[in-house]
């Protein structure tokens, strides 16, 4: 008896063997990028496009970020790379006209085990009107009762002027997202207007005025709830020196801070908390022209705009116009926040301009 239990066992295991994956013929990490950074220049009309030199290059994909940088020739090569999906973005400043940011970003591209692949990118210069979003905050604290409720926006003016506020708004996208349309933050019908506006708050004032304004080199803090969270949730901000709070007069139970001005809800209809999604969102700030929200934004009225999601290959929605590519958000209730790695530096590249910060740095960097 023991000796047929013991030949069915066997039998057993053989088959289960022979189950198994077989041994993959591929290695991985043989795998290798070849980069080509180009810019078009109108100094030269021997050779209009000229390779950019020492340009900066940041290439993501699951197992995190390569900071690397073109050689005089304008090219990298990154070889044993593992298989993966990647995105790549390159950056360099002008070098011949001060305060231009050339910058570009190659399309999101699959590379398999020991493949060689290879991409030209050209960049395209990019300029700063001073006022920029420099720092969001929205994964909430490290906490076990889903509490969201520290959020806020920063702003920050690189300039040298004092920036204005009046009549300028903060805007949502998070429409437009019906089967068959392109989502939210583009460009629905091609007519220079962005669609999916879900949430506007405007400042005081009318844009042109100059009552509330940003003194260069400083920030000023937008919060959801202008109060100390840490009352709350230990963990939290204390949100109660704000510059601006979002109140929404429409609700019922919005928290006002009487002691911090508003920024108040253009939009009846949307009666709950402005409150920012804790995995992926698209952020606005707007000249306050263009109040005509239903057919979409003027592109020309967007000052600054940030798409954030949880991983790198979920869609891109925000028109390429307004940023190139898009900010890796951080875990939700994780405290931690997103930052742009120099203060104020906009290249239209939210995945070079941006970081997760592992502290939230309320009005300061």
């Amino acid at each position: 008896m023991l000796y047929k239990k013991s030949i069915l066992f066997l039998t057993f295991l053989f088959a289960l063997l022979g189950c198994e994956e077989e041994i993959p013929t591929l290695s991985d990490g043989s795998s290798e990028i070849r980069i080509t950074a180009v810019w078009d220049s109108s100094y030269n009309s021997a050779n209009k496009l000229i390779p950019a030199g020492n340009a900066r290059i940041i290439l993501v994909s699951e197992y995190g970020t390569i900071k690397a940088m073109t050689n005089s020739n304008g090219v990298l090569v990154l070889d044993n790379l593992p298989a993966s999906n990647y995105i790549i973005s390159v950056t360099m400043n002008h070098p011949v006209i001060d305060g231009i940011i050339l910058t570009g970003s190659g399309t999101g591209f699959t590379l398999n085990a020991q493949e060689i692949y290879s991409d030209t990118i050209q960049l395209k210069p990019t300029a700063s009107s001073g006022l920029v979003i420099n720092e969001i905050y929205f994964t909430g604290p490290v906490n076990s009762t889903f509490y969201i409720y520290d959020q806020y926006i920063e702003l920050y003016n690189s300039s040298d002027s004092v920036k204005y506020l009046d009549g300028m708004m903060i805007m949502r996208f998070s429409g437009n997202g019906d089967e068959g349309q392109k989502g939210p933050g583009a460009d629905e019908n091609n007519d220079g207007d962005i669609d999916g506006v879900s949430n506007i708050y405007k400042f005081p004032g009318e844009p042109g005025e100059k009552n509330y304004g940003i003194n260069p080199k400083s920030f000023a803090v937008l919060s959801v709830d202008a109060i100390d969270h840490s009352k709350i949730i230990s963990s939290s901000l204390d949100l109660s020196k704000s510059d601006w709070e979002f109140y929404n007069q429409f609700s019922a139970d919005d928290i006002n801070n009487p002691e911090v001005p508003n920024l108040i809800n253009l939009r009846p209809e949307v009666t709950v908390d402005f409150i920012l999604n804790i995995n992926s969102d698209i952020i606005a700030i707007t000249k306050g022209n263009d109040k005509n929200w239903s057919d979409g934004i003027d592109i020309n009225d967007i000052i600054d705009a940030v798409e954030y999601q949880p991983i790198y290959d979920l869609p891109k929605t925000l028109d390429e116009r307004l940023d190139r590519s898009f900010v890796i958000s951080p875990a939700k209730y994780s405290g931690k926040s997103i930052q742009r790695r120099e203060v104020g530096l906009d290249t239209n590249n939210g995945l070079f301009d941006w970081e997760i910060k592992q502290v939230p740095t309320v009005g300061f960097q």
